[in-house]
């Protein structure tokens, strides 16, 4: 059953290798890479971290990714902004983008269909 909550971190980095190694170095353990540069990291049976290499010309960014159950029943609230609304994605979830009040992006990632 899924639940809401805190989901994972996505994280943007210049350095696949050594952003691996760190999270590596904390415990966390490679549940599987690409052939991108990209990949996701998990410390037991918590949230877990994806990583994914950008260009140097793009300033790396950090996102919380909070789960939601199912994306055709929730309904964000009054004041929320919804930059996109979900959308499938090609790894298997629905995501949404929101703006909190102080410019923060959100992920809220529910099952695809």
């Amino acid at each position: 059953m899924t639940t809401e909550g805190f989901e994972a971190v996505y994280l943007e980095t210049h350095n696949w290798g050594k952003a691996a190694g760190f999270f590596r170095s904390l415990g966390f353990e490679l549940e599987f890479e690409t052939d991108h540069n990209s990949g996701q990291f998990r410390k037991g049976d918590g949230p877990y971290v994806f990583i994914a290499e950008v260009p140097e010309d793009r300033e790396p960014q950090a996102r919380m990714v909070l789960k939601v159950p199912d994306a055709e029943e929730f309904r964000p609230g009054a004041g929320v902004e919804v930059v996109t609304p979900f959308e499938d994605t090609h790894y298997g979830s629905r995501e949404m983008t929101v703006r909190d009040p102080d410019g923060r992006l959100w992920i809220l990632q529910a099952p695809g269909k």
